[in-house]
């Protein structure tokens, strides 16, 4: 690899002083990068406003940056390293002390190349009785009650079998990158990344006995927002990769399957994702290292 693609999180690298000395060492030692900045708020993405070609996204921030990465610069379908400037960082497997040394074996060709599933989300409204939105998320698709409104209630098929109506506050469909999320602090189970499955994980259910069910990558999943009082329209929204969303009503359907598209990580260290999952827990935990 010797073009790199520099996309920054500015809230994590205030001042670029990272972001540049990355550029200057890249440069200095016969390649060539190209910085593209985050807006600090994160309603502006990552785009390129010129068309260029490059060996990989070097990816500076934490793993939402990462997210981000893969979602706006999807149609580039290039792999990305992660550098951590954040706090767990299951996704960010480089640390910022290691960044230099990282570059000299993307120059060397000295990796190996991860495919991450991504699910695809088609959402349609009862009133247009059409597909409204498609999107694809490689963390998770989460369909949760909007604003104040109460507990909402979701019917979930599988295959077009009624799998459980939930009464909750929302349902999280998780890839298995996206178990160590949203779907891990909501009770779900965490699977390794390698692996091709979905959960289905309903979020502070009003049950004793709703759980997390882990599905086939190949089942499709089909989420209804059910009318449950008659003084109210249920409220819901929909998001992919906690990203802005969609308003929901009763009747609304969001088809979930699996992606044709794949998120490419590089992979530069000998370590398990249970041994990273083990130490990621302890720091969160105790603050100190696992």
């Amino acid at each position: 690899m010797k073009r790199f693609l520099i996309a920054t999180n500015s809230l994590k690298d205030e001042d670029l002083s990272l972001t540049g000395e990355v550029e200057q060492y890249i440069v200095s030692h016969g390649g060539s990068a190209t910085r593209i900045i985050g807006d600090r708020d994160g309603s502006v993405g990552y785009y390129l406003d010129r068309k260029e070609q490059f060996d990989c996204i070097l990816a500076l921030g934490g793993d939402g940056t990462i997210l981000k990465v893969s979602r706006d610069l999807r149609a580039l379908n290039m792999p990305i390293v992660g550098v951590n400037l954040g706090t767990l960082g299951f996704l960010a497997e480089v640390e910022p002390e290691q960044v230099f040394s990282v570059i000299d074996r993307l120059f060397a060709d000295d990796y190996e190349m991860e495919e991450r599933m991504n699910i695809r989300g088609e959402i349609t409204k009862q009133t247009q009785e059409k597909v409204v939105r498609e999107d694809v998320a490689l963390n998770d698709i989460v369909i949760t009650r909007s604003g104040f409104s109460r507990i909402i209630g979701l019917k979930v098929y599988v295959n077009g079998r009624v799998l459980d109506i939930y009464e909750a506050d929302g349902v999280i469909i998780s890839t298995p990158t996206g178990s160590t999320g949203y779907n891990l602090s909501a009770g779900g189970p965490l699977v390794s990344p390698g692996t091709s499955l979905m959960i289905v994980t309903p979020i502070s259910p009003h049950s004793l006995t709703s759980k997390s069910i882990v599905l086939s990558s190949e089942d499709e999943i089909v989420v209804e927002v059910l009318k449950m009082r008659k003084a109210q329209e249920e409220e819901a929204i929909v998001n992919f990769d906690g990203q802005p969303g969609t308003q929901l009503t009763a009747g609304d359907r969001i088809r979930i399957c699996r992606s044709q598209t794949v998120t490419r990580m590089v992979k530069l260290f000998d370590v398990s994702f249970y041994e990273v999952l083990r130490e990621k827990i302890a720091k969160s935990r105790y603050g100190i290292p696992g």
